[in-house]
């Protein structure tokens, strides 16, 4: 049973209803904060935006970027295509993707010829290769170029144009992350931006706000904004209304997302029908099923998994470095705790390995290697549990210094040598994942590993990961559901190609697992990362990805510690009906700016 001490902080930790990240603005008016807008025509959403709204460039960075124009977000400029993250098509959006010319050479696609800025000025090829070559994107890693083709001049002096974006084979040559990036990239005006960065120059350009009647081709635009909330007003000259959804308008003219101060006035907003949607962490939400709010499920695990919170560790500090010692921390973890304490039962049962049992990814799991393999995740009896971490411990040559109290002192490696008391670094308000740092933390320690959680301000949190400033850190590698998973999350967590060292900034392998040239190094690994995405044979595939998922277990670079969805995915009917569930899936479960979730908008129904 998990102790007295875990259920009490982590009570104290969902209690506090804080945020991912705590905004800045005021929600005392969650009833009003449209003004004067009318109810029956307004989408209240939330969970994005936590602080004041700055920039709305699309060439801004990404942390720069207020909602809806940062990320994968389609109501203001949409990218070529979008991800269907419940069965793994690609949809149209900007353009469509031709599958039968798409190969491991170049992805095609073919723009929407009815696709039009919102100052009536089509979108055309100009724009695309403006946004991937000449735009604040660097894309050369994986597009070496984009050969355009005329396919016909329409009668209305439209163009239909072909694009092929060519693999970088002598770089990436990566055909699965050129899918993800004509996903998630969004395209601007070529003749809005060029003219301004001739003028400026695109550092300054990017730093211009874009709040003042901004060109774009999504079915909203920016109304206002301050440090309250942020509106947008439905474009009923939209393109994509004929030409992708029959002539028919969004649903909700106007769509307002409340910037709150903490995750409790969305709690509050969700459950009395001021917020229509969020996708905030709201803990236990099967107990406001009575006040109109739902998700997926009505059972457990409720959300649709999609990402997996780990604790990365520093493959390079001792006794880290060894991956006995590494298989002692994961056994060690009251994984049936996690799911019921941490995160409200959002979460099925964990399985060992770096693939999740999903529609999308559990093909490629092998049950027979999870035992053969991987640690026993499954260990119900505490006392079961701390005695198999004693003995991996044993057998590896550490020793665990207890207090004639009972209470841990300090470890030992096999020279005698004291070891220091470790860390686990996780950003401090981040409820759930304090919740899962001190579940995990006591089970360690109850075991004779000496380690303490380590929260830290954001300040903190991001330099440490990447420049390798941790033991231990948690980390949610590969957060949006693409098309390159799960490759994508193994070649975060293990890849080698662009390994560095303790210090410098690592933007993948924070944990320096797999160092070339040393001893123990396993090249198998970015062999099958650089094999996978130009194989082409659904066997082979699977036997590739069942060689990386033996590797992992095997070595232990990271912990998986919960499956958890994409993104939180909250609603209430009390003024807004139809939205998709597991018996209405028309969408996926997505708050309705994100990818093909944008659907969502044109057939939402007003409650009667």
């Amino acid at each position: 049973m998990i102790g007295l001490k875990s259920i009490a902080k982590t009570a104290l930790a969902l209690s506090a209803s804080g945020a991912f990240l705590s905004g800045c603005g005021d929600a005392a008016s969650e009833g009003d904060l449209g003004g004067a807008l009318p109810r029956q025509q307004t989408l209240y959403l939330s969970g994005q935006q936590n602080d004041a709204p700055g920039s709305f460039n699309p060439l801004a960075e990404s942390w720069m970027a207020s909602w809806p124009v940062g990320g994968r977000f389609n109501l203001m400029y949409e990218p070529l295509i979008t991800y269907n993250s419940l069965n793994g098509k690609i949809e149209p959006l900007l353009g469509t993707l031709v599958e039968e010319l798409s190969n491991n050479d170049s992805i095609v696609v073919d723009l929407n010829p009815a696709a039009k800025w919102s100052d009536g000025k089509p979108v055309t090829s100009t724009d695309v290769t403006f946004m991937f070559l000449r735009g604040s994107i660097n894309s050369t890693e994986q597009i070496s170029a984009i050969h355009i083709d005329t396919l016909k001049k329409n009668e209305d002096g439209t163009v239909a144009e072909r694009l092929s974006f060519m693999v970088a084979k002598d770089k990436r040559n990566n055909p699965l992350t050129v899918r993800d990036m004509l996903q998630a990239t969004r395209i601007a005006p070529s003749h809005v931006f060029e003219p301004l960065i001739k003028e400026k120059g695109l550092d300054e350009t990017k730093k211009l706000p874009m709040d003042q009647n901004p060109v774009i081709s999504g079915p909203y635009n920016l109304r206002s904004a301050d440090p309250n909330k942020i509106i947008l007003e439905r474009r009923d000259d939209y393109w994509g209304n004929a030409a992708l959804h029959d002539g028919q308008l969004p649903a909700p003219k106007f769509i307002v997302h409340p910037i709150y101060k903490n995750n409790e006035h969305n709690t509050i907003a969700m459950r009395e029908g001021n917020l229509d949607a969020s996708q905030s962490f709201i803990p236990r939400i099967q107990r406001k099923a009575s006040a109109g709010v739902h998700t997926w499920w009505n059972e457990p695990p409720y959300f649709r998994p999609g990402a997996m919170p780990m604790l990365v560790i520093n493959t390079l500090k001792e006794p880290l470095n060894d991956k006995r010692f590494r298989r002692a921390l994961a056994t060690a973890i009251d994984y049936n705790a996690l799911r019921q304490f941490a995160v409200s039962n959002y979460t099925s049962t964990l399985k060992a390995g770096l693939i999740m049992p999903t529609d999308l990814e559990g093909k490629y799991i092998v049950d027979e290697d999870l035992d053969k393999y991987g640690v026993n995740l499954g260990i119900a009896d505490e006392a079961e549990r701390l005695a198999a971490v004693k003995q991996i411990l044993s057998e590896a040559g550490f020793k665990s210094v207890f207090n004639d109290d009972g209470t841990l002192d300090h470890m030992e490696n096999a020279k005698g040598e004291r070891l220091p008391t470790l860390y686990i670094t996780s950003p401090n308000g981040w409820t759930d994942w304090e919740a899962m740092v001190t579940i995990a933390v006591e089970g360690m320690r109850k075991a004779g590993i000496d380690i303490r959680e380590g929260f830290v301000d954001g300040g903190s949190y991001w330099p440490a990961m990447g420049l390798g400033n941790f033991d231990l850190v948690m980390h949610k590698p590969v957060a949006d559901v693409t098309p390159s998973l799960p490759w994508s999350r193994f070649n975060e967590i293990m890849a080698s190609r662009d390994w560095q060292p303790l210090g410098a900034w690592a933007g993948v392998n924070i944990g320096r697992y797999n160092q070339p040239g040393t001893e123990g190094f396993r090249p198998e690994v970015d062999q099958l990362l650089s094999a996978i995405p130009l194989m082409t044979d659904s066997v082979e595939i699977a036997k590739a990805y069942r060689e990386l998922n033996k590797i992992f277990m095997e070595d232990q670079p990271s912990i998986p510690l919960v499956y958890l969805p994409e993104q939180f995915y909250e609603f209430s009917d009390r003024v807004w009906t139809n939205w998709p569930t597991a018996e209405n899936p028309y969408a996926p479960a997505q708050l309705p700016w994100v990818a093909s979730g944008i659907k969502i908008l044109w057939n939402l129904k007003l409650a009667k």
